[in-house]
């Protein structure tokens, strides 16, 4: 039994389920969708199948980061004790885990599946497969990424409406540059260790203008987000939502301007707070109408 306890857990860590920052910044994003693509009352069905998914889809990807950047992890101070990094688990286990959790995703997919969902997942599950090798390629990985963990968007609207509207793909778009600023402040807490062994990464590709390009990533995603609202309808409460997560931004700015590794971390982990401010002033305008959740 203690064998068994400790193979699940360190299958918990390569998934991060002891760390849930990255599932929650999934998570919020797909919530507004959720919450705008059901104008306030979402399908309980199409809900629960978003927010386990969010779960899952984030899991699978860091199980597959992790495979992909076995032999990168041991050389960086932060992830050379990573399941996968310090051999505590075989590369076949994690494959195994992978395949589990994408066909667990599937399920839950299928349960609400249209014509439109069908395709949004199929691109879904290649950006989320192929993220971790874009960074031996693109200079500014965080976009794939963003774009990758913004899909849930257009396929929460799939979900509900039937096809992804416009108000949709510009929620992706504001939610591909907030994935940039955020991942960036991430990544500047590596960047010397990602210098050595080859890794690109947009903190690298953005050089001594690195803060300038968050904050200007920051500025971007809410301005597209904002206008996704604008194009759904909503009022004041979702605009002070937006103004909310400005301020938390800033605070951002105050952490990160001097480039020191544990306030960058700081900052990454502050989106939380971000995606749930967008988030509560999405709820809130629509009970401000009247307009109840269930």
């Amino acid at each position: 039994m203690n064998a068994l306890m400790s193979r699940l857990t360190e299958y918990e860590k390569l998934m991060r389920l002891d760390w849930p920052i990255g599932s929650l910044l999934l998570f919020w994003p797909t919530m507004w969708a959720v919450w705008l693509s059901g104008n306030g009352r979402p399908d309980g069905g199409v809900l629960w199948v978003f927010a386990l998914g969010a779960v899952l889809m984030h899991s699978l990807g860091c199980v597959i980061n992790d495979y992909a950047d076995r032999n990168f992890d041991p050389q960086v101070a932060r992830t050379r004790n990573r399941p996968l990094a310090a051999r505590r688990v075989a590369p076949w286990e994690a494959l195994a885990l992978a395949a589990f959790l994408g066909a667990i995703a599937l399920l839950l997919i299928w349960m609400v599946m249209t014509p439109c969902l069908a395709w949004l997942t199929g691109v879904a599950a290649f950006l989320a497969l192929t993220y971790p090798f874009a960074k031996r390629f693109l200079p500014i990985p965080q976009a794939y990424l963003g774009v990758s963990f913004g899909l849930a968007i257009p396929m929460a609207y799939a979900a509900h409406q039937g096809h992804a509207p416009v108000a949709g793909w510009v929620l992706l778009v504001g939610n591909m540059f907030w994935s940039i600023a955020y991942d960036t402040e991430y990544a500047m807490v590596d960047r010397p260790d990602d210098l050595k062994i080859g890794i690109r990464t947009s903190a690298i590709t953005f050089g001594e203008h690195d803060v300038a390009a968050v904050m200007t990533c920051y500025a971007l995603a809410f301005l597209f987000i904002a206008c996704g609202g604008l194009l759904s309808g909503m009022g004041f409460p979702f605009f002070a939502g937006i103004l909310a997560a400005c301020a938390l931004a800033w605070r951002h700015y105050r952490l990160i301007r001097h480039r020191e590794a544990a306030d960058c971390f700081r900052a990454f982990r502050g989106n939380n707070a971000v995606g749930a401010a967008i988030f509560a002033g999405i709820a809130l305008d629509y009970l401000s109408r009247g307009v109840l959740p269930f």
